[in-house]
């Protein structure tokens, strides 16, 4: 486990799944956390861990202003961001795609990293301790998949855009790097999808939300400071052939 006491922590899409993970986590390892969620019962998931909740649509800048400005307010300072909000959308080829899935896909899985990147920065520089930013891509932002093109190209999107602004704000000690999760135990995905995926890991099974989260700790320390830009699959082997 390692140490994150006296951080201050912003996670968008912390009610659920690996923002979830993350969050407990981070809690264990004595960051103060504030979790971000489109779910109503933000309020209620983040006081049963120990958290602060916030309502935000990431896809709306001035929810993620307001989310990123509470966190400060709250804990004086923010250390680490973790833009893990994300939808899955229709399972769409590229001449079957449509605009409206296009526009709610890349809304949250892309802008809504932007936004949540964007803010955190902002205040990063203007506090001048440096920082770490954790973008939750997927291992399908490495690799193609041919029938979720909006989902492919947002987090091929993120991908690109971690590695210019981990390199751009590296001077400035802020790191920004992406975690690209292979198929992951959560309510995104059902029990046929998970029956579907498993055999597609060399690993033979799909990841845990806590084996992330564990990743996610180790990007958001100390320990890792020479980490910038940098694009790291937790895949179980997925990528690797």
């Amino acid at each position: 486990m390692v140490d994150l006491k006296g951080k201050g922590a912003m996670i968008t899409g912390g009610a659920s799944g690996l923002g979830l993970a993350a969050a407990k986590e981070f809690i264990a390892c004595g960051a103060q956390v504030l979790i971000a969620d489109y779910n109503p019962k933000v309020g209620e998931i983040a006081a049963e861990i120990g958290a602060i909740g916030v309502i935000c649509d990431v896809s709306k800048e001035e929810d993620v202003k307001k989310a990123m400005d509470k966190t400060v307010a709250e804990f004086g300072h923010i250390d680490i961001a973790v833009a893990s909000a994300g939808v899955g959308g229709a399972m769409n080829d590229l001449a079957n795609e449509t605009l409206d899935n296009w526009n709610l896909v890349n809304g949250i899985d892309y802008t809504g990293v932007m936004l949540t990147d964007k803010y955190a920065i902002g205040h990063m520089i203007k506090q001048g301790r440096g920082g770490s930013v954790i973008n939750i891509a997927s291992m399908f932002g490495m690799v193609g998949v041919p029938n979720n093109i909006a989902y492919s190209g947002s987090k091929g999107g993120v991908v690109n855009m971690t590695r210019a602004a981990g390199a751009y704000y590296a001077p400035q000690g802020i790191r920004v790097n992406a975690i690209c999760p292979g198929v992951i135990i959560t309510p995104l995905i059902s029990e046929e999808a998970q029956e579907q995926y498993r055999d597609l890991h060399p690993a033979r099974r799909l990841g845990a939300v806590e084996e992330v989260a564990k990743l996610i700790a180790f990007i958001a320390s100390d320990e890792s400071p020479f980490i910038t830009g940098a694009i790291i699959p937790i895949d179980g082997g997925y990528t690797a052939v």
